[in-house]
């Protein structure tokens, strides 16, 4: 079954480029579209630290806030089309935010994607003495009456936390607007609630969800990744892998101007594919927080581009947007 998403570990394939900068990227540069701190200030310091020696220069942060991520992509699509010295930081909500147009009239066809930093998958939780022991409980109540199921978690409809559920009603021909969803503030306040019993089931991160595995209080039913994910959460079974067609990567990884010059684009990808190899970057990405997801160069901008179409399709069957 075609996953939505991408297949993590991804092998690096050889670009026949050499490890040096080529000479147009003399400045370079990751743009973190937000204030200091926060995901894409993340994002942009594993490429900072992670890509160490692979340029003459070290990687400089930039901040550009505004519109989450709104400002730095109209720019990218304007006035620094070219510019082979910079990468942008986005996250799988700008994704969603391309998809739904709420970067404004350009879209994923106006930049290419160029790396990923790492990521985290979509989990679909519940608590441990739930009535549903299994993916396929819910999902026999999803496909029957999705709207007598009480489902929560941290965002609003539209949201990435929303989306993972409608993925899920859609893999069994349902509509995700029947979901019954409850917005919270937070991923914290939303297992509170699954604990206290004001939700059923949780759309989380199973990154999450390692403080929680000890205490036996939650049940994860299945993680939404394209494989089986790394110990401790190798014992999850795939949502795919059950027969259901939905998969969620919370994503965090790099864009660049669609004018840049096919050989500066391939420098940076081949400077992530090198740097993917060394024991510095796997910690740099686990100190983060993030697990293995390494894409780069032609293949991961045709996957990136094909997610948000898919992305856009499922808004507007939600009624998100108009077609």
């Amino acid at each position: 079954m075609k996953s939505m998403i991408f297949k993590m570990l991804v092998a690096a394939s050889c670009l026949g480029v050499a490890n040096s900068a080529s000479a147009e990227i003399t400045s370079p540069e990751c743009i973190a579209p937000a204030r200091p701190g926060g995901g894409f200030d993340l994002t942009c310091r594993i490429a900072q630290m992670g890509l160490k020696g692979q340029f003459e220069d070290p990687i400089q942060v930039i901040y550009m806030p505004g519109g989450i991520g709104a400002v730095a992509f109209n720019l990218f699509n304007t006035k620094r089309t070219s510019d082979s010295n910079a990468i942008v930081a986005f996250s799988s909500g700008s994704l969603l935010n391309i998809a739904t147009g709420k970067f404004g009239k350009f879209d994923e066809n106006d930049v290419r994607f160029v790396a990923t930093a790492g990521a985290d998958f979509g989990a679909v939780i519940v608590p441990v003495k739930s009535k549903y022991q299994t993916l396929s409980d819910l999902m026999d109540d999803f496909k029957t009456d999705p709207g007598k199921i009480v489902v929560g978690a941290g965002g609003s409809v539209g949201s990435q936390d929303w989306m993972k559920g409608a993925l899920l009603l859609k893999s069994v021909g349902s509509d995700p607007r029947d979901m019954r969803y409850v917005a919270f503030d937070g991923g914290g306040e939303a297992i509170s609630a699954l604990l206290g019993g004001s939700i059923e089931v949780y759309m989380g991160d199973v990154g999450e969800m390692a403080p929680h595995l000890e205490a036996g209080t939650m049940r994860v039913l299945a993680v939404m990744s394209g494989e089986r994910l790394p110990a401790p959460f190798d014992v999850f079974p795939t949502a795919i892998e059950l027969g259901y067609d939905a998969e969620w990567t919370i994503m965090r990884g790099f864009y660049m101007g669609n004018d840049v010059p096919e050989e500066d684009f391939q420098t940076w990808a081949t400077a992530f594919a090198e740097s993917y190899k060394t024991d510095e970057f796997k910690k740099i990405r686990k100190e983060k927080g993030l697990m293995p997801l390494e894409l780069h160069g032609a293949d991961m901008d045709k996957k990136v581009k094909e997610l948000i179409v898919k992305l856009r399709g499922i808004a507007i069957e939600a009624g998100l947007i108009e077609q």
